[in-house]
């Protein structure tokens, strides 16, 4: 015990003495140090005290945990174009977005359109992660508390499909397994699908309803189908609630400008007809190849439905809604019109101004000739009808997006 009521004009040396060849200190430095050490001791804890009391470190994650009233949406594929649309209506309707996406065909530039426009706390957050990895898959879901998964991650260009097949069996139905799996042990309770109409493949009768048989013709269209019958069968023993969407051809943009469609160069032979025809415009490409003019359509080529994607989130949002467990909905999302290869060709000229040089092709593997909607029983049960359906319109909005954003959303925007 240290004596502070005396004190020495000349200060005691410190002496040591040996022992047995050991150093012995003598006692009075020896309590000298130990006080030290309950100093350092007793200041280490008041730091561990005051670190465990600031909101910043002892505050859990608005992510990790449910709260009342607010729905947490996890969005795979969310850096891509049309998981980034339907992040961006989410966020407006306030629903809490959590974005997973590895950047193989997303862009990095409009996840942060999107931070830039919900920077409060807990609205938006972005993982970078590939849903093939199972570890980082379970990570996700043990990490984070979902309402809901609105799984959009996938590749999907026919064209593509037809050269790199494993691939896209990997990629669309192996990984929408593992989410499906990590829903169920995670106990998310409702899962919103993104599909195609390539799951019928080449129908004899037109127009498509829900009950056409599905008999796909190209890889994408038969990875889509596993993936849908993983997730029925599952459901059969489950009491998650499922929506599955069957799109058909989604062109458009954010009628605000915000977002739009910026594909990988290396993509734009595989991409859509849509972004094919504004590179032509803009004389990023020499011209616009249009692939098979001698299908049994009218005037020889292919014949789609094209469904603005401001249309497509919005049909999202409301099978979100009126999603119940235990039951899978299965909707087309269309207009109900089929337009031709030619037709999309003349209105996208009229919508940029450009008289955009055409060269005709042969066929391309895995196409089909004519593909459109009977949008009825989405028009029915979930009380969705699409409103944009003038061509012409959608491509003008598309367009005034690509003119203003020419590198897209930027050189550093992708990974």
């Amino acid at each position: 015990m240290l004596n502070i009521g005396r004190s020495r004009s000349q200060p005691r040396a410190t002496r040591a003495m040996s022992l047995g060849g050991m150093d012995y200190v003598d006692p009075k430095r020896k309590g000298n140090y130990f006080g030290k050490i309950l100093l350092a001791a007793a200041l280490t804890t008041l730091c561990i005290i005051m670190i465990k009391r600031s909101p910043s470190l002892n505050s859990p994650s608005p992510f990790s945990i449910r709260e009342p009233g607010v729905t947490h949406v996890l969005v795979t594929g969310g850096a891509g174009y049309i998981g980034s649309h339907a992040a961006l209506r989410l966020l407006k309707d306030n629903y809490r977005v959590t974005i997973v996406d590895n950047l193989s065909r997303g862009n990095l530039g409009a996840v942060r359109v999107l931070q830039n426009l919900f920077s409060e706390p807990g609205r938006l957050q972005f993982i970078y992660a590939d849903l093939g990895d199972p570890k980082s898959v379970d990570k996700i879901f043990s990490e984070n508390k979902f309402d809901a998964v609105m799984h959009f991650a996938a590749v999907a260009y026919v064209g593509e499909s037809t050269m790199y097949p494993l691939k896209y069996y990997h990629n669309i139905t192996s990984n929408t397994l593992l989410v499906v799996e990590n829903m169920a042990k995670y106990g998310v309770k409702t899962l919103i699908y993104s599909s195609t109409c390539a799951t019928y493949g080449e129908p004899e009768k037109m127009p498509i309803t829900e009950e056409t048989e599905q008999h796909p013709i190209n890889p994408y269209g038969k990875a889509k189908k596993m993936a849908e019958d993983i997730i029925i069968d599952f459901s059969k023993n489950s009491k998650m609630a499922v929506m599955i969407l069957r799109y058909f051809n989604v062109i458009g943009s954010d009628p605000e400008g915000r977002l739009g469609e910026a594909p990988r160069p290396e993509l734009r032979e595989h991409g859509r007809i849509s972004g094919a025809c504004f590179d032509a415009a803009r004389s990023i490409t020499s011209g616009l190849k249009v692939k098979g003019t001698d299908y049994k359509t009218p005037d020889g080529t292919c014949i789609r439905d094209y469904i603005d994607v401001t249309d497509l989130v919005d049909a999202h949002v409301k099978a979100l809604q009126k999603a119940e467990p235990g039951k899978v909905g299965i909707y087309n999302v269309g207009t109900g019109k089929g337009r031709s290869v030619k037709e999309f060709v003349d209105a996208c000229k009229k919508a940029t101004g450009v008289d955009i040089k055409v060269d005709y092709l042969p066929r391309r593997p895995g196409d089909y000739a004519e593909v459109y909607s009977d949008p009825t029983k989405i028009r029915v049960e979930l009380n969705w009808t699409a409103q944009h359906t003038d061509l012409e319109k959608s491509l003008q909005v598309a367009w005034k997006w690509q003119k203003y954003h020419r590198d897209g959303y930027g050189i550093a925007s992708a990974i």
